[in-house]
């Protein structure tokens, strides 16, 4: 009789908790994917403060650049450094803003909340974390996780079946490669690569600044500039050989058109001699891209090419496989996921495919997928999860935190 009411307990706890939204925060360190997890997609906000030169006294914090009227010489004052939470005035400050009535407007009393964290995170930031979340927002259960495993959750249910995921999250800060079997993430084949879009963004701005114009103040608009015209190559010294020909014979060479934040706010790519002879087009200011456009994004695959010591993302890939279980490693190689904003680049998946199947066994099938939408694809696992039945199992509620503290996170929380 008593295990018949504590299972009916359970089951009408978890059916009023299904009807109740879950705030979900992907709390990464260049955006926060943000929301409810009824809501279709997330909100994306840069996790960051940033002060312009035209408008010294205000900060805008989140989204608020938006209200900025000139962005050059933007600065910025980022929560994290090296892919890890270290300035905490920072960061609360963008979380208040986005728990406020201008952003997200949430009553943790009552929405549980989801917050990601990197992998294998300092002990002191994940002390720090929950403490804030409970004491100060008064959060009424929470889950910290890591936004790969909510990756994998998400792939595991759209690919019904599926035993094991190889996700490639490619960031902000870091590159890692996470093995997951049966949804457990193998933390002995886990892999950093010190290499993500903000290395990629600065590297640019060296390359630029040394053969064309000074830009090393201007991060945002040379990461638009990385965004909108970079691309990974398919055939490194074929395209090499293509950017050194002149005119016509090549066809790698673009122009790029640079804000002047009166009549334009964003710049573009176009092909070089298609402007036009108005006035306005003799006053903007132009960047002559080449080879860069795919050397930059080549660091991914070449981090030796600055200094760094270690395996580019497809050899990364088939090392932390080889350190799996043998039963599991031609699963890995037929689902290998990839997320993060750097695998938007165009010629990303094909070209990890590629390499991969180079150096892969010729028995194995490998296939990469890239989703939709890699940036909120975390987010999206978030919201699938709320609805498992075992959720409420994973997260820590207020009066748990209070009876027996940290320890009880570090024992539930798997970072």
């Amino acid at each position: 009789m008593c295990y018949e009411y504590f299972g009916s307990y359970a089951e009408g706890l978890y059916k009023m908790a299904t009807n109740k939204a879950v705030f979900i925060l992907d709390n990464g360190a260049y955006t926060a994917k943000v929301g409810f997890s009824h809501s279709d997609h997330p909100r994306v906000i840069p996790n960051c403060i940033m002060k312009a030169k035209s408008e010294r006294r205000r900060p805008f914090v989140g989204d608020q650049l938006e209200d900025c009227r000139d962005v050059s010489g933007l600065f910025y004052i980022l929560p994290f450094q090296k892919g890890y939470l270290v300035n905490w005035d920072v960061q609360k400050n963008v979380w208040d803003y986005i728990f406020s009535k201008e952003c997200c407007p949430v009553n943790f009393t009552e929405a549980p909340l989801i917050v990601t964290e990197p992998y294998f995170n300092f002990p002191s930031v994940q002390e720090a974390m929950t403490e804030i979340f409970f004491e100060e927002y008064e959060c009424t259960s929470l889950l910290r996780i890591n936004a790969g495993d909510l990756s994998c959750y998400n792939y595991m249910k759209k690919n019904a079946g599926t035993l094991c995921c190889l996700l490639v999250d490619s960031g902000y800060s870091f590159t890692h490669i996470a093995p997951y079997i049966k949804g457990k993430k193998l933390k002995q084949g886990i892999i950093r690569i010190d290499v993500g879009g903000k290395m990629l963004t600065n590297h640019l701005k060296e390359i630029i600044s040394y053969r064309q114009l000074h830009v090393m103040d201007e991060t945002h608009v040379m990461n638009q500039v990385k965004e909108d015209a970079c691309f990974v190559s398919q055939n490194f010294l074929h395209d090499m050989e293509i950017a050194r020909k002149r005119d016509a014979e090549n066809t790698i060479a673009r122009d790029y058109v640079l804000p002047d934040f009166t009549t334009l706010r964003r710049g573009y790519v176009r092909s070089i001699g298609t402007a036009d002879k108005s006035s306005e087009s003799e006053q903007q200011q132009i960047l002559r891209l080449n080879n860069e456009r795919f050397t930059v994004p080549e660091i991914l695959f070449q981090p030796s090419d600055l200094g760094i010591s270690q395996m580019g993302i497809p050899e990364a890939i088939c090392h932390s496989i080889s350190v799996c279980p043998a039963e599991a490693q031609s699963h890995l190689f037929a689902n290998i996921l990839l997320t993060g904003g750097c695998t938007l680049f165009p010629g990303f998946r094909e070209r990890v495919e590629a390499e991969v199947r180079s150096r892969a066994p010729d028995h194995v099938d490998v296939r990469v997928t890239l989703p939709a939408n890699p940036v909120t694809y975390a987010w999206q696992g978030g919201a699938s999860l709320q609805q498992d039945p075992e959720f409420f199992n994973m997260t820590v509620s207020r009066e748990e935190y209070e009876e027996e503290g940290h320890n009880l996170c570090f024992e539930k929380f798997d970072i």
